[in-house]
């Protein structure tokens, strides 16, 4: 899964002020869903809305199953293989990650008619599927590191404690009784803190984040294949979210700075380790039309997915002063946030068409559109000690939000697949993930904001009578950009790369007349 806020859930990113900012953020991330399926698909660019035959179609458009005419088992291991490079203040540096998944498994069950039955019967064939197919990715690592002299992510806990200066001299749940536990902040006698970093001077900032997960959704479909005219399918799909993040973010004092420090002020560490775990439950509607032997076109529908999310952080400060003889590590002081919540995603729509090039091929196109504004939480009843609002208040804030910062947006993927002789296929493919932000969500800070990207995908298999392999490597690019505290902004360009094989094989094969079928249905 692509994200080019990249501001992923956000308690991971704790060091801004403005939270809700941070929570529709988390919005577009749990619903940002892309599948990761069979090497097959990912050859042709998953563009699956009317080509079928392939046990990822049952994430995108079910009635797909109506095109099998034999049962099958299949299994997709992966590796990912991520790069980015990185500008913070005027400093560059690149990071990289590589981590082993499994795509996809499943089963597919077919119930094909053969002879005089299969001539008589209106339903031709009826299919069962049941597996999983990974639709998001959160496998990726990224490192940023620069200079300024204009703010300190130390101003985010101050300006918590000002907010509630009772609560940052007590041991509780905020992020100013964080600042001043650690000895990040003082506070004079009027009761205002102060954070006692001198960055005027120059501080140096790093932020690394190592963040590991996915989304898998469970699934289980049912689809079938009426007068070999219409294809009709429907799937209840389980998704279910796990993802974890090392944040750490150091700040300490640039060389040179000669700014007054009475403090004795050398560094300060943040780190944090979030676990994010939840399920939800969505269905999937689907139709294939077939106008010839050359033509077909199809349309799916996705319900909206409802998550019960578990959010766990165990956030921390450490901060170094020089006290005249050595530098002495002050605080260590740290807590654990536990919230359960709700959380509705889109509705999305599918329209393809497909060009079946007799037994050389085919030519597909998915249109695929994702109404990201109506993405809702809702959180539990209650009152936030922080902001003294009950929580849902609180939610419908984000939510008002949500529907400012986000559109609907536009994906468009495009595939073909070649026989090259009777058991061997090349295929290639080609997306673009439209931006979803709206002209008030893509300015910010000056910055430009897009969920813009494009993939391009290369695959080939080897398909026997009993048993089939593909391969295929998806390479997808894109520009986020990440504030670590309020400002300044980080610029992150990545290219993902995922790699996949797909083994399996099929069982309970038609003969006879079945091979006559199979000549007009080329991916059967």
């Amino acid at each position: 899964m692509r994200n080019t806020g990249f501001l992923l859930l956000s308690a991971c990113l704790v060091l801004s002020i403005a939270a809700s900012a941070q929570d529709v953020h988390e919005a577009y991330n749990l619903s940002d869903l892309s599948v990761q399926g069979t090497a097959r698909s990912m050859g042709f660019g998953n563009a699956l809305g009317s080509v079928g035959g392939d046990f990822s179609s049952v994430s995108v458009n079910p009635a797909g199953l109506g095109i099998y005419r034999s049962s099958e088992l299949s299994l997709t291991p992966s590796l990912k293989i991520n790069g980015t490079s990185s500008e913070y203040t005027g400093a560059t540096m690149s990071d990289n990650s590589t981590r082993f998944n499994f795509n996809n498994f499943g089963i597919v069950l077919t119930n094909a008619p053969k002879g005089k039955r299969y001539d008589h019967r209106n339903w031709k064939t009826v299919s069962f599927a049941l597996g999983m197919n990974r639709v998001a990715d959160f496998n990726y690592n990224y490192t940023y590191t620069g200079k300024t002299n204009s703010s300190s992510a130390s101003q985010v806990f101050e300006s918590d404690a000002n907010l509630n200066p009772g609560n940052a001299t007590t041991i509780n749940n905020s992020y100013g009784s964080m600042g001043y536990q650690s000895y990040l902040l003082n506070q004079n006698a009027a009761g205002q803190f102060a954070t006692i970093v001198p960055f005027t001077g120059g501080v140096n900032q790093l932020k690394s984040n190592q963040i590991t997960g996915g989304i898998n959704e469970y699934t289980m479909s049912l689809g079938g294949n009426y007068k070999e005219k219409l294809m009709l399918g429907i799937t209840i799909g389980i998704p279910v979210v796990n993802y974890q993040s090392n944040y750490y973010f150091q700040e300490s004092l640039a060389e040179g700075n000669t700014s007054p420090n009475p403090s004795g002020f050398q560094s300060f560490n943040y780190n944090d380790n979030v676990n994010v775990n939840g399920a939800g439950v969505n269905a999937k509607l689907g139709a294939i039309y077939k106008f010839s032997d050359i033509f077909r076109i199809g349309a799916a529908f996705h319900t909206p997915t409802y998550y019960s999310i578990n959010d766990l952080s165990s956030p921390g400060i450490t901060t170094s002063r020089y006290n005249g003889d050595s530098v002495a590590t002050l605080g260590g002081w740290g807590l654990q946030n536990e919230f359960n919540y709700h959380f509705t995603t889109p509705w999305k729509g599918v329209l393809s068409a497909t060009i079946m090039l007799n037994t050389f091929g085919f030519i597909t196109a998915d249109y695929e559109y994702v109404d990201y504004s109506t993405m809702r939480y809702m959180y539990p009843g209650g009152i936030d000690f922080n902001t003294n609002l009950p929580f849902q208040e609180e939610a419908d804030q984000i939510n008002q939000e949500i529907k400012k910062t986000y559109k609907g947006a536009s994906n468009f993927r495009l595939g073909a697949e070649g026989r090259i002789t009777n058991t061997f296929m090349v295929r290639a493919g080609f997306g673009y993930y439209g931006n979803a932000y709206t002209p008030y969500g893509q300015s910010t800070a000056n910055q430009y904001y897009t969920t813009q990207r494009i993939d391009l995908s290369l695959g080939a298999g080897l398909h026997f009578r009993r048993f089939f392999s593909d391969v295929a490597i998806v390479h997808s690019m894109y520009t986020g950009y990440e504030q670590p505290y309020t400002i300044p902004t980080a610029k992150i360009n990545y290219g993902i790369n995922n790699v996949a094989l797909t083994v399996g094989m099929k069982f309970d094969t038609r003969s006879g007349d079945s091979r006559r079928y199979h000549h007009h249905h080329y991916n059967s």
